[in-house]
């Protein structure tokens, strides 16, 4: 994601951000309240009832932010809400101390941050807060885009019965963290009055040495101080000077996720060494590619010099990973799964962190390759259309949730061509309901 002109300072020969004032909560603390209503927020779910200002159950003699028995609020949410006007382009972070006891039940709990005219997303976290624990930090990163607004929301939503605390919330702009550097993410330091300063000569060479890293390989976690910008002897930069730093930075989503580049060339590079090795290691007669909730798409220079629609990066892709496929074992089959090439599912035109529209993903896709289908809320439109469009078709069934659901699937997919098999899947690695699965996968279809 791109950050546009954040603003540093110049200090003993090294230059950090100044947090912009505008990226900052009002009350984060929970230190003014009237009653169980805090103040600074726009609005809270039904203080005194489901949310209250808590003076006993404190971290470090702080008020906390209780919620409790959710349930007695419509719809179980129980959340604080605060409007914030800020500058475009800019990369923060949202930390957070949570506590709960024997809190159970909730379509969603912790943080969301979205844009204020029309409600999008901008940050995805995915914390795994537990039903009885002890105070613990949690933190995500986000980038506030092409917005002037941002709502911060606190809380739960469809909670149940139990209770959480928040406590000491902390918005702030950061600066250079998990700082990419690749063709396509260039970087540029220059000064207030327009000045380009030299990368070599003018500051050190620039990197985040903890990214992708910490604490192991292939993590990028939001949590440690990004790098400063170092100012060698012989600089035109002056101690004390202020710079507009621009910069692209990788961006965690759910459970410390990555995406990588659509249009990046070492991509099909590193694709093709592990396709060659993969094959050689295991003369594999199919591949199942990951094509799967890709969430942000488009925004580096690289893919937007392509002048194209993410659909069509996407289906450059896929094309390009099946070819590379092909060349490792031209025998073979191929599968994917179905969503981001489904128009019922996540090839749509407005999807998480996409910079565009997703529809025409499918057209990079091969007749050849076979769909994994779990779109099962939508498999009345879903499977007619791959159907139609000559796909070949598993349905992926079970999800850990009721085994005889397959029976659905099969029933739906009844008279369409090329229904060429059912998929146990699960995530859980529970492997009890099996049994249970292939008989309703035998008995419950119609003839498929």
């Amino acid at each position: 994601l791109p950050v546009k002109d954040a603003l540093f300072k110049v200090n003993n020969r090294k230059a950090a951000i100044i947090p912009d004032a505008r990226i900052r909560l009002v009350n984060g603390d929970f230190k003014s309240y009237r009653g169980d209503q805090f103040t600074g927020w726009d609005w809270q779910d039904a203080p005194g009832k489901t949310t209250f200002a808590d003076t006993v159950v404190t971290r470090h003699g702080l008020p906390s932010f209780r919620i409790e028995d959710p349930f007695k609020n419509p719809y179980g949410n129980a959340r604080l809400v605060q409007t914030l006007s800020v500058p475009p382009y800019r990369q923060g972070r949202l930390s957070v101390w949570i506590k709960t006891d024997g809190f159970t039940g909730s379509d969603s709990k912790g943080v969301a941050i979205l844009t204020s005219h029309d409600e999008r997303e901008i940050a995805y976290a995915d914390w795994e807060i537990q039903p009885d624990q002890d105070w613990k930090k949690y933190e995500v990163d986000f980038n506030t885009l092409d917005n002037l607004k941002i709502m911060i929301y606190l809380g739960v939503w469809g909670g149940k019965r139990g209770k959480l605390w928040f406590s000491d919330v902390q918005l702030e702009e950061t600066g250079l963290l998990n700082l990419l550097r690749r063709d396509g993410c260039q970087l540029e330091v220059r000064s207030t009055s327009g000045k380009v300063y030299k990368e070599g000569a003018d500051y050190n060479y620039l990197t985040d040495p903890k990214m992708g890293i910490d604490p192991w390989p292939g993590e990028y976690n939001v949590s440690h101080a990004p790098p400063a910008i170092q100012i060698p002897p012989g600089s035109t930069i002056e101690d004390g000077e202020r710079l507009k730093v621009s910069y692209y930075h990788a961006h965690t989503i759910g459970s410390d996720q990555i995406c990588c580049c659509l249009s990046e060339p070492e991509i099909y590079t590193l694709l093709k060494d592990q396709a060659r090795r993969v094959n050689d290691l295991y003369h594999p007669v199919g591949f199942f590619m990951q094509h799967d909730e890709i969430r942000i798409i488009n925004w580096c220079a690289r893919c937007q010099g392509e002048h194209k629609t993410p659909g069509q990066l996407l289906a450059d892709n896929v094309s390009r990973c099946t070819s590379i496929l092909h060349s490792a074992n031209p025998i073979a089959r191929t599968f994917v799964w179905s969503d981001m090439f489904d128009p019922y599912h996540n090839a749509v035109k407005t999807y998480y962190l996409v910079n565009g529209s997703l529809l025409d993903s499918w057209k990079g896709l091969s007749k050849n390759v076979i769909v994994v289908n779990w779109n099962y809320d939508k498999r009345k439109k879903s499977m007619p259309w791959f159907a139609n469009q000559g796909y070949q078709q598993i349905l992926a069934g079970y999800y850990d949730g009721a085994p005889d659901s397959i029976a659905g699937w099969l029933n739906d997919a009844h008279g369409l061509q090329g229904i060429c098999g059912v998929m146990y899947t699960t995530w859980q690695n529970r492997y009890d309901d099996i049994e249970a699965f292939a008989h309703a996968a035998w008995g419950g279809g119609k003839g498929v």
